[in-house]
């Protein structure tokens, strides 16, 4: 049945090896269990509830990813968008966590139609390379900033906005303490690196009394504050709209660029160097954003960690749907998700920031034109605490910036449009 499922010999594996990649995978991306719930419960979201969510909505975009794409690649709720969900959506444009969640189904909805109707390759190709690298570089820097003023590194002040916190507190030194460890134990390419760093903090926090963990195993919270609580009405609203494509467009860059790196290190990009069964996939995760919304978490989406789980011999969707059990198995663990404090996940973010940022590295820095509106897009987000406001101002400098640099002719009819767009949006509906 395996083997008629996921072609095994075609790909030149076996299902113990499918299984350990699985399993390496999901070690790699299990802090998700524990950020997610994290995050989302700031804006009113019954934690228990998120917590089942993020598995449920894990297990059943890794499930489809595996048994219909057939691809290595586990989803999860993605970071960047939770925090711009939580942190722009609902706690700085005042919008309810259910329209929150509307916008995120919209999102889903709008990225399954442009799969259907494949235009999805015309929406990736109009935008330039750089501005998506900008566009990931600034979800990082926005990681960043949450993290530093979640464990209170990085505190408000009147005078300079910002300030450095108080680092004698036990919040801070566990957080440095724990990102540093992070840091080390990737170098020394621990699988789990991410989860052992929390799970080292929120030790360190029960030892010292800070936090407290009623129990290890538990039958798994109820989903049902959060189960169909979404508002797509609400998400109607005229001043969503560009939170709606934020969403879709971080996750149509994010899922693309995913699925083009795993697929490139697992071998399966064809003679042509297109990657057979794009569609699937696509469709794949669109429909686990939408599921996700249903049952509560933002917006699901694929992983980049699966290439951990390529690394260890993965190259069928075997390895996605071992994935997916371990997220079931993961619903019964919900005392520990809850004794994980903020400081403990923040060196998660922090990590996840610095990966993020690592493409500018490949901007052309001589190239004016490029590179500042590369650092509009960058900086805007962190700064205004909106993912949104970051991409349109991005692409409102790339655009205008080209054109007065007499380089119009790098400018296609989809850059023009978005940019027009975002213009009014930002002009009228701010």
């Amino acid at each position: 049945m395996l083997e008629r499922l996921f072609h095994l010999k075609a790909h030149q594996t076996t299902v113990r090896t499918e299984i350990l990649a699985g399993v390496t995978t999901f070690l790699t991306m299990a802090y998700v269990l524990f950020v997610n719930p994290s995050i989302l419960a700031k804006t009113g979201m019954d934690q228990g509830a998120v917590f089942v969510a993020t598995c449920l909505a894990g297990a059943l975009g890794s499930l489809i990813m595996g048994l219909w794409a057939n691809y290595p690649i586990a989803l999860g709720p993605g970071m960047g968008l939770n925090a711009f969900f939580t942190y722009t959506v609902v706690m700085t444009m005042g919008y309810t966590w259910q329209v929150g969640l509307g916008a995120v189904f919209l999102s889903g909805l709008l990225f399954f139609a442009l799969s259907i109707f494949r235009i999805r390759e015309w929406i990736i190709h109009s935008i330039p390379l750089p501005l998506r690298t900008a566009i990931s570089a600034g979800i990082g820097l926005f990681l960043a900033l949450i993290a530093l003023k979640n464990t209170g590194i990085v505190v408000d002040h009147p005078a300079t906005l910002v300030a450095l916190g108080d680092l004698a507190q036990p919040g801070p030194l566990l957080a440095g303490l724990g990102f540093v460890l992070i840091v080390a134990l990737v170098h020394h390419r621990v699988t789990g690196a991410v989860m052992l760093g929390i799970l080292a903090v929120t030790g360190a926090s029960l030892a010292l009394g800070l936090t407290h963990l009623n129990g290890l195993v538990a039958p798994p919270p109820s989903l049902l504050p959060t189960l169909l609580q979404l508002d797509i009405a609400g998400a109607l609203d005229v001043g969503l709209v560009s939170v709606i494509f934020a969403f879709l467009f971080v996750d149509l860059f994010d899922t693309s660029g995913t699925l083009i790196g795993v697929a490139q290190k697992a071998g399966l990009v064809g003679p042509d160097g297109r990657l057979p069964r794009l569609g699937r996939a696509l469709l794949a995760d669109s429909t686990a954003t939408m599921a996700g919304a249903v049952l509560g978490t933002s917006t699901t989406t694929s992983f980049i960690e699966s290439t951990a789980g390529i690394s260890a011999g993965g190259r069928t969707g075997l390895t996605a749907c071992v994935v997916a059990a371990l997220f079931l198995l993961s619903l019964f663990f919900s005392p520990l998700a809850a004794a994980v404090p903020d400081y403990a996940t923040a060196p998660a973010l922090f990590f996840v920031a610095v990966l993020m940022t690592g493409g500018l590295a490949q901007i052309a820095w001589d190239d004016l034109s490029e590179a500042a509106p590369v650092m509009v897009a960058a900086l805007s987000m962190p700064l205004t605490f909106s993912i949104a406001n970051g991409i349109a101002l991005g692409f409102i400098s790339w655009t205008a910036i080209k054109l007065l640099c007499g380089r119009r002719h790098e400018l296609n009819s989809a850059m023009w449009v978005l940019s027009a767009l975002f213009v009014v949006k930002l002009g009228f509906f701010a």
